[in-house]
């Protein structure tokens, strides 16, 4: 009676040591390989993010966007091939047939392509979205997606071949299926410009108006701190409307991405100084006014 109650202990002994143990060891490499891979990726990206962007992630290069992009694109995709093969040769260990799941998964695979058409469509979405180089990490993006209403606006923080997702003006996060997207304006691709409307009353001197804004733009770009968000000098552009009470004469900044609004800022601070100093009205906004620009990484109370 013994012999035959150690008989299924030995043979369960036996499987433990033998395929048991070999599934345990694969499972085991397998979950330290893929945070093997997690942590080269998170290395890696941390090295583009310290050599390109000095600290803001808002004035990195394009090449250190997309390279940020496509690293964590391809870690998520090692991490999945690794555990797709330890799943096949885990398989295959425990003396499944893994050729005869072939047809079966076949006719699987055609049912879900089916019910996950949304998912095939945000991956094919994000593969152009990434190669394309249409945004990165760090960029102020304005993202319009199916279905109409407000764009969502803010800074990405993360682009995976699935989904985007963005911290909004309000700090919130937002998550968006890359296959959603229709519309996408860049806010912070390669250089920015600052607009500035100035709308004065019409008995104004416009020729004075503008050789302030033009003396505006000088010290602007004088100033040692603006100067490092600028490309050149501000430039008056003139006149750009003209009605029967008012004119609005138009200076324009270029800057580095993403720096639009803190230069717009300081500019309208400046030309309000100027022109409170010569004595120049300017037209009061209406409350009902709508905002023609606006900063995305602002939270507005």
């Amino acid at each position: 009676m013994d012999v035959v109650a150690l008989a299924p202990l030995s043979g369960l002994t036996d499987w433990v040591r033998g395929r048991g143990l070999a599934v345990l060891l694969i499972v085991i490499g397998a979950v330290l390989l893929a945070r093997l891979v997690t942590w080269v990726g998170g290395k890696v990206t941390s090295r583009i993010d310290a050599s390109a962007g000095g600290g803001d992630a808002l004035v990195r290069s394009e090449a250190a966007k997309h390279r940020h992009s496509l690293t964590q694109v391809l870690q998520w995709v090692a991490v999945v091939v690794i555990y797709t093969v330890a799943t096949v040769t885990v398989l295959s260990t425990l003396g499944l047939p893994v050729t005869s799941l072939v047809a079966p998964a076949t006719v699987l695979g055609v049912g879900l392509g089916f019910g996950a058409q949304r998912v095939v469509q945000d991956v094919l979405a994000g593969f152009f979205l990434i190669t394309e180089r249409q945004y990165g990490f760090g960029d102020v993006v304005s993202i319009a997606v199916v279905g109409g209403g407000d764009p969502a606006e803010g800074t990405v923080e993360d682009v995976t071949l699935r989904i985007t997702r963005m911290r909004s003006m309000n700090g919130e996060v937002v998550i968006i299926p890359n296959g959603q997207i229709v519309k996408v304006i860049n806010l912070s691709r390669d250089w920015a410009r600052a607009v500035i409307d100035v709308p004065v009353p019409a008995t104004t001197d416009v020729s004075h108006v503008q050789d302030v804004l033009r003396e505006v733009g000088e010290q602007a770009f004088a100033d040692e701190q603006l100067a490092k968000l600028l490309l050149d000098a501000p430039s008056v552009m003139g006149v750009t409307s003209l009605g029967l009470d008012e004119v609005n004469v138009r200076i324009v900044a270029r800057t580095l991405p993403g720096k639009q609004f803190d230069v717009g800022r300081d500019l309208r601070s400046r030309i309000a100084l100027a022109f409170r100093r010569e004595g120049i009205v300017v037209r009061p906004q209406s409350p009902d006014e709508p905002v023609t620009s606006h900063d995305p990484r602002e939270v507005t109370s």
